[in-house]
């Protein structure tokens, strides 16, 4: 049973417009007291609010004040009390990402849904891509490429083509991002146990970027990414609105003529 709120807002006016509702009818405990983080606002403010917080170890609840709201529940004046101890659980796990730049300087970032790569200039990518030790693409032309955890498969990664992962699914998905060489390299769909290592072939003309969910990174030389399964985030979420429901949902929808 929770009893104990502890509430996180956006910035934004739809966000505050919230603020004051909640507020004036519930009590916004402490995050050390509180039993469960509610976060209003959108899938972006909801994935930062996940890694301030995920040393405290509890819950969250997210409430759609954003645009889309994938990974939100939807606004309601019912008792929020009532309707957090009927939600459904659903733990996951974070990429981890490791980054040397150009500079040899040393970065490190999670992403719960995506890590991509991106060209930085006018100039195509040009990448080396391993699995483990072996070489899957020896060169990669492209706009770019991600790597992208079932969570985040119905994300940017479906946009450029890439497969929708079940959420219970045990993989991830490698996808190029306007692939040139090779042409017909659609991506592939890997298990959450190995690990991606993406190398720069050309920092000097051809410099990318990465983006670890919204944080990014210039100039990278290297990165190696994998599943962090030591870390693992709860989210909680209405039963009729559940994020398995709404996974569901967009495989079904990709499927249509």
């Amino acid at each position: 049973m929770y009893k104990n709120i502890h509430f996180v807002f956006d910035k934004t006016v739809k966000s505050k417009s919230c603020k004051n509702f909640f507020l004036q009818k519930y009590r916004n405990t402490s995050i050390k007291k509180a039993e469960i983080i509610v976060v209003v606002g959108g899938d972006g403010f909801m994935l930062n609010t996940i890694k301030k917080f995920e040393n405290f170890k509890k819950p969250f609840f997210g409430i759609n004040k954003g645009s889309y709201g994938f990974l939100m529940n939807k606004f309601s004046k019912k008792d929020i009390f009532l309707r957090l101890n009927k939600t459904k659980k659903i733990i996951i796990s974070p990429l981890k990402a490791r980054l040397i730049t150009k500079n040899n300087k040393n970065k490190s970032s999670i992403a719960i849904n995506e890590v991509s790569l991106f060209r930085q200039t006018r100039q195509t990518a040009s990448l080396e891509i391993r699995l483990n030790k072996k070489i899957l693409i020896k060169k990669l032309v492209s706009d770019g490429v991600l790597v992208s955890t079932p969570a985040g498969s119905t994300a940017y990664n479906f946009s450029v083509h890439g497969p929708i992962l079940s959420l219970d699914s045990k993989n991830i998905a490698v996808t190029p991002i306007s692939p040139f060489r090779p042409r017909k390299w659609k991506g592939l769909i890997v298990s959450a146990n190995n690990i991606i290592k993406i190398k720069n072939l050309d920092t000097k003309k051809r410099p990318i970027s990465a983006v670890a969910d919204n944080n990014e990174f210039r100039n990278i030389k290297k990165i190696i990414i994998k599943i962090d399964k030591k870390r693992k985030f709860t989210l909680l979420y209405d039963k009729n609105n559940s994020l398995f429901r709404k996974n569901k949902f967009e495989q079904n929808l990709n499927k249509q003529p």
